[in-house]
């Protein structure tokens, strides 16, 4: 089975090319994201026939889970199909479990810059979705802020976002570097609060035009970067006035770009290349 291995400011995926809808990817996904005894990747990004968009993409956590969207994933892919001459348009439409994305090709280098919609942000509770408690938090926009969530002794004031998959936003006035995410992110993520699990994301506003941020994956753990959750963070930091409509995003694995003006879709624009091919034989 022929694989390429991608990356997106430092998520990085293993992609394959498929129509296959019978095999199962869950375990196919565990064994290849194994950064040990497989090729080693954030998730199994797969490319494959559409009759909604251009394409269509599904991706796969590294416990095997299923995600609804992911804005890197959705970069790599549209560079890989650009890479591959699968197309030689410069607008695409990618289809996920999330809905139908729009990417824009910005220019044609060796890593190419991608401007993807995102969709636009959902604040519902129940659509997010997470189960909040009458009476706690506040409400700005029609976002859940300054929600408190207790983990072991930390108090945390969350914002609750939905961007085609669940994520909870804490902003800190002190360097993301300092958090200890590894202790916190997996109880979050698994809080009885959230019923389908949640990305989270830690953040700390350096102006009203850049952030910075780190993130725990939902069926993932820390990775260097999140499409989905720097949109998430983007979002929260415009509702809390923190940030205008662009603000550039920094995270561990490298920098993304972010317009939402307040409504309507979320754009995100980063870079995005192939790393090897392989063979996976097992």
């Amino acid at each position: 089975m022929d694989f390429t291995k991608v990356q997106s400011v430092g998520n990085d995926f293993v992609l394959l090319e498929t129509a296959d809808t019978k095999t199962d990817w869950s375990n196919l996904a565990q064994a290849m994201c194994n950064r040990h005894f497989g090729v080693g990747a954030d998730g199994l990004l797969l490319l494959m026939p559409s009759n909604k968009a251009d394409f269509r993409m599904r991706i796969f956590n590294t416990d095997g889970s299923e995600a609804e969207a992911c804005g890197n994933g959705l970069r790599c892919i549209v560079h890989y199909v650009k890479a591959k001459g699968l197309s030689s348009a410069k607008n695409l439409t990618i289809e996920t479990a999330g809905g139908v994305r729009k990417a824009q090709i910005i220019d044609d280098t060796k890593a190419t810059r991608i401007r993807i919609g995102m969709g636009a942000p959902v604040f519902e509770p129940q659509l997010v979705p997470v189960n909040t408690e009458s009476g706690k938090g506040g409400s700005v926009c029609g976002m859940t802020v300054n929600y408190p969530l207790q983990i072991d002794s930390t108090t945390l004031k969350l914002g609750f976002v939905s961007m085609g998959n669940p994520h909870a936003v804490y902003f800190t006035d002190k360097p993301v570097a300092d958090f200890p995410l590894i202790n916190i992110g997996p109880n979050v993520e698994t809080s009885p609060i959230f019923p389908k699990k949640t990305n989270f994301e830690v953040a700390r506003t350096i102006n009203n035009r850049s952030i910075e941020m780190r993130v725990w994956e939902r069926g993932v753990g820390e990775t260097l970067a999140c499409g989905s959750g720097a949109c998430a963070v983007a979002v929260a930091g415009w509702i809390l006035g923190y940030t205008g409509d662009n603000v550039d995003i920094t995270l561990p694995g490298g920098k993304l770009s972010a317009e939402w003006p307040g409504q309507g879709e979320v754009y995100l624009t980063g870079q995005a290349e192939i790393v090897f091919t392989g063979c996976w034989t097992k």
